[in-house]
């Protein structure tokens, strides 16, 4: 991706619509309450692949942060985590028995704030994951921390424990930013989480970072900027705030005046892509950046990066397992989320001992539609060939439709197509959820209602 200048105004007020993000196809809209337990159980014993990633929930943050959409549950009650533990521990014995012949890849923890677990509550979990699943001698196990409530000693526990990759919650340097979205922290501190790790020997150290939020501007944007700089993570996530507070609640504190008009964020944005490159990051996908050695660019580089729930991988062939309150699960052919809310999560586990509240069951088409979003997505290029000798169709026959509603989005200069592939260009991977969203068919009725965040 090279340094190009996104600040084409007609094209973000053309294409700037709402849209998924497309970690998985179909999307969460599309699971529905008749998914049943057996239809889990039979996902599992057909899957092909033998290979699991587990993903853990713990939803509990000590603040709220205003800007926040996750599923999480703020509390200062230490003893809330031990509840908690209690029957995801139940959860992990029941779905463990599901997967003996698997072996564990991959394990992210996730929130919320899983670092809102101490050392000993961490070591209980984890030490329970192991001893109910078969782990990779190589795995990659990562986890989120928010380094208000982090302590730098805590770093030794982690690496001893096993986990190899962390995820920092930066979004912004700045104080009023961070007054803004009621979540201050020190600069200086992070820094030395970072130093930490690496000394520690960390793999890999990601920082997450939002472009968008209240009071930012381009002299805020170069602050944050300098200071990620001057860390030098091994990854970095950009992600675009959405601003919807009529579905979360948090967000109503958050005054619309304070935010960045469309033109000022799409600079933000422009600003801190470009000054990532210059930093020598690859872009990978569509908000994530990673150094050149990374393994995340050389997957991309060679055509084989995945994306999932939890963000871009090179484990794309793994089943992903979710336990926790809010899980999704990608089993086989099969999709599935545990219950949202704490309180059902703990009835499900206590009726059945699993949280299963809905799924859906992939159809061939669905398989089909979420390949061709997946490479569009990941690599920004489709091989039309490979799509026609995998699934034994004509391409421009059978999505005729499809491509006909691209050709406003060709002629814009968003993607180059022809006989043998779709390739996305420069300044179309800024839109790459639209290019994506015309091979969506579910698509129409969800943006009728509202349901999506807005593309830029």
């Amino acid at each position: 991706m090279s340094a190009v200048s996104f600040s084409q105004h007609a094209l973000v007020s053309k294409y700037n619509m709402q849209g998924p993000r497309y970690t998985s196809y179909p999307t969460a809209l599309e699971f529905n309450e008749t998914f049943c337990r057996n239809d889990f159980v039979n996902a599992v014993a057909n899957s092909h692949s033998r290979d699991l990633s587990l993903y853990i929930h713990i939803p509990f943050c000590h603040s709220l942060c205003y800007y926040c959409g996750c599923n999480k549950i703020v509390t200062r009650q230490p003893q809330k985590a031990d509840i908690y533990l209690d029957y995801l521990m139940r959860e992990i014995t029941s779905q463990a028995k599901l997967f003996q012949q698997h072996q564990v890849k991959q394990l992210h923890l996730g929130g919320g704030t899983p670092t809102f677990l101490n050392d000993q509550q961490l070591e209980l979990l984890v030490t329970e994951l192991k001893s109910r699943f078969s782990f990779a001698t190589n795995i990659e196990m990562s986890i989120e921390i928010d380094p208000r409530e982090f302590e730098l000693e805590r770093i030794a526990n982690l690496r001893q424990l096993g986990f190899n990759r962390l995820s920092i919650g930066v979004q912004d340097v700045n104080e009023t930013v961070q007054e803004a979205i009621n979540r201050k922290q020190c600069t200086s501190h992070v820094k030395s989480l970072v130093a930490e790790a690496k000394r520690q020997g960390i793999n890999s150290v990601n920082l997450d970072l939002i472009y968008g939020l209240p009071h930012q501007s381009a002299t805020t944007m170069a602050e944050t900027l300098t200071a990620v700089a001057d860390m030098d993570p091994d990854r970095i996530s950009l992600f675009s705030y959405a601003h919807l507070p009529n579905r979360f609640a948090a967000q109503r504190k958050i005054h619309s005046d304070w935010l960045p008009g469309a033109t000022d964020k799409l600079q933000l944005m422009e600003q801190a892509i470009t000054a990532l490159l210059e930093m020598g990051y690859q872009a990978i996908g569509m908000d994530h950046f990673a150094k050149p050695e990374d393994e995340l660019a050389i997957a991309q580089r060679q055509g084989r990066l995945h994306r999932n729930f939890q963000g871009y991988t090179t484990l794309g062939e793994c089943d992903l397992l979710g336990l926790g309150v809010s899980s999704i699960s990608a089993i086989g052919n099969c999709l599935t989320q545990n219950h949202k809310q704490l309180s059902d999560y703990y009835n499900a586990i206590d009726a059945s001992t699993y949280a299963l509240a809905r799924g859906v069951l992939l159809t061939d088409e669905d398989k089909l539609r979420g390949d061709i979003i997946k490479q569009l997505m990941c690599n920004f290029v489709l091989d039309k060939k490979h799509i026609e000798s995998k699934y034994e169709i004509t391409f421009d026959q059978y999505f005729s439709e499809d491509l006909e509603s691209l050709k406003p989005l060709q002629s814009d200069g968003l993607l180059i197509a022809d006989e043998e592939k779709i390739q996305v260009s420069d300044c179309g991977r800024l839109f790459v959820r639209n290019i994506c969203m015309s091979f969506d068919q579910y698509i129409k009725p969800q943006l009728a209602k509202s349901r999506y965040s807005s593309i830029v």
